[in-house]
């Protein structure tokens, strides 16, 4: 058989103008939403050994990198707090005056137009550095329930546009729900991380929020690496309680996941792009092994492809300038 006989794909990729024209995936700074670490006090830049080009920062600092990531079209940020002091019940996770609360209200001051979102768990608040109340060497639902509900809260009031609630405790999202609407704030939505495996890659994060569990691990409540059909019922789960947003933590590891979830769900998904799979390409990166910027847009490119709607990633704006660079 003649060779012009044979389909020729190749044809469409001779050209880099028309590879442009044809491109199934394209990344939009809009997608991103950039974390940070804040922590109390003014001046603050403590550098994260792990995350390269990440740090733990102070509240003024924080409106700085909500200003700098807005410049560059990343218009929305996700806000952990690094607390002062510790407890067994997390006590300072709702207190109004905390980092979170702070930076909230600041970058809402600051950078009016920023997108505040923020993370609504426990486990960088109590001592233990579990995700609420332990009781019997097990994480006590109930009684962590309604400290979720209040700390979220606290958050809206400060003026968060969104929460997340991450502990992934059963109840999670329907009882915040409850609380914001009972309160007043029937438009606020929620994020749920509906699907959030218990793994190695959260090792950078639990540095950087210096929220390592003291003692056993989060595999009670947390989903293990071997589950796919859990993650969907995880799911379907956040959203009858009443998710906006359904998230799947990691997002590398389990392109699978988002990708069932974009099928079976009319709902938007957010992929968290999390601190181990960002200190692995800085790594490789700085020590010449792969092309770092290449690589960055590869990962992102590949969780949009397989249906993410929204991407959390340190790489935020990094990634937006080098889109602007074409």
């Amino acid at each position: 058989m003649a060779r012009e006989q044979y389909k020729q794909i190749r044809r469409l990729r001779r050209n880099t103008t028309l590879r442009e024209m044809l491109k199934e995936n394209r990344l939009s700074p809009a997608e991103f939403i950039y974390p940070m670490f804040v922590t109390n006090g003014s001046g603050i830049r403590n550098p994260i050994k792990p995350m390269p080009g990440i740090d733990q920062i102070s509240v003024d600092i924080a409106v700085e990198e909500a200003q700098r990531a807005f410049e560059v079209g990343v218009k929305a940020v996700l806000i952990f707090g690094l607390p002062d002091e510790k407890d067994a019940l997390g006590s300072s996770a709702s207190d109004p005056t905390e980092a979170v609360q702070s930076a909230i209200t600041e970058i809402k001051l600051g950078s009016p137009d920023t997108y505040v979102i923020t993370d609504v768990c426990l486990c960088e608040y109590t001592d233990h550095g579990h995700c609420g109340i332990i009781k019997d060497e097990d994480l006590d639902s109930e009684a962590t329930l309604p400290l979720l509900a209040k700390t979220a809260v606290s958050h809206v009031r400060a003026g968060a546009d969104m929460v997340a609630p991450s502990a992934m405790i059963d109840g999670q999202v329907a009882i915040i729900r409850s609380e914001l609407n009972e309160k007043g704030f029937n438009d606020v939505p929620i994020m749920g991380y509906s699907a959030k495996y218990t793994s190695a890659f959260y090792g950078p994060f639990r540095i950087a929020a210096e929220s390592a569990p003291k003692f056993g691990d989060r595999g009670s409540y947390q989903m293990g690496f071997t589950q796919s059909s859990e993650a969907i019922r995880e799911i379907q789960s956040d959203i009858e309680e009443g998710a906006d947003i359904v998230m799947v933590k990691p997002a590398l590891a389990y392109l699978d996941v988002i990708k069932e979830a974009s099928i079976r769900f009319n709902t938007p998904i957010a992929a968290y792009n999390v601190s181990g799979e960002y200190s692995m390409i800085s790594a490789a990166g700085n020590a010449g092994w792969i092309n770092r910027e290449k690589a960055i847009m590869e990962v992102l490119t590949s969780i949009k492809r397989a249906g993410a709607n929204l991407i959390i990633t340190y790489s935020a704006i990094e990634a937006a300038q080098l889109l602007s660079r074409g």
